[in-house]
């Protein structure tokens, strides 16, 4: 049995009872639940629909995702989330090369690698070496001023925790950030790289072994064995090239407002909603929500 969930930006609320009916209709599926009105729907299916990346590509041009998954056990007791343009909503060493005036160098590096066209390791060390001289106290105002929350974040932590859930945040970017932002969010636990610094200035590098795409699977399979579970039963979110690896063996993989190269590689692409759409695709309701 096959669950299809239809989202839109909880913001403009734009599902339409017709079109999930339509599709619903076309498809032979069972009755629509609404979990929440003009935001998500789901219907279950017998079997995987034909036409369906068609029927993806017209819906996400009327600013609806779709998400076609087995029915059962959707719900995860792990959620594995990335930060940076994930859980919030900048890059974290774009905001300080911004304030080192090296901004524009920087966010032309990080593009390129979270869209797979450097190697993570390597384009970290570039762009931290950059940073080298920065006062350390950068990093606080970067942190009041310049980061928000991403839509969707705090009721998605909120919830997963109400029901039981283990919520770790996992970067590539730096636990000056991480220990911050978990802490504002609920997270059981962060991982990052380590700025290092010397006599209050950034020396421009960070600690080793780099935390990237092979430490991001390893920290899925510890965190899953540590709890006597198993890789299936985690919910993984991601953007980026360095997130792919934890998307493919995490049992559910999203990839949230993702890089072009990493959306064309998942088989869950959320361009529309937001992070609440990780809630949705597991079942839960509104109602439901922390």
């Amino acid at each position: 049995m096959q669950t299809v969930t239809l989202l839109a930006d909880p913001a403009r609320a734009g599902l339409d009872r017709q079109t999930v009916e339509a599709l619903r209709a076309d498809w032979g599926g069972g009755a629509v639940r609404w979990l929440a009105p003009g935001v998500a729907a789901e219907f279950a299916l017998p079997a995987p629909p034909a036409r369906r990346e068609a029927v993806w590509q017209e819906l996400q041009a009327r600013g609806i995702d779709l998400v076609v998954q087995p029915a059962a056990n959707r719900r995860r007791k792990i959620l594995l989330a990335d930060m940076d343009s994930t859980m919030i909503g900048q890059e974290c060493i774009d905001e300080l090369a911004a304030m080192a005036g090296v901004g524009a160098r920087v966010a032309e590096i990080t593009a390129r690698a979270m869209n797979g066209e450097l190697d993570f390791e390597a384009a970290l060390a570039e762009r931290v070496r950059l940073l080298a001289g920065l006062p350390e106290s950068v990093i606080g105002r970067v942190l009041r001023e310049r980061i928000t929350i991403a839509p969707g974040g705090r009721e998605l932590i909120a919830t997963m925790k109400a029901h039981g859930g283990h919520t770790v945040l996992v970067s590539g970017g730096f636990t000056a950030f991480t220990e911050s932002v978990a802490a504002e969010l609920g997270f059981d636990e962060h991982h990052a790289n380590v700025l290092l610094s010397q006599d209050g200035r950034l020396t421009g590098d960070v600690a080793r072994p780099i935390l990237g795409r092979d430490a991001k699977v390893a920290r899925l399979r510890e965190v899953a064995a540590r709890l006597g579970l198993t890789p299936q039963e985690v919910i993984a979110v991601g953007d980026g090239a360095n997130d792919l690896g934890m998307l493919k063996i995490a049992g559910t993989g999203v990839a949230l407002h993702a890089k072009p190269a990493v959306a064309a590689q998942c088989d869950i692409r959320i361009n529309h909603g937001d992070l609440t759409a990780l809630l949705y695709i597991q079942g839960y309701s509104r109602d439901d929500f922390a």
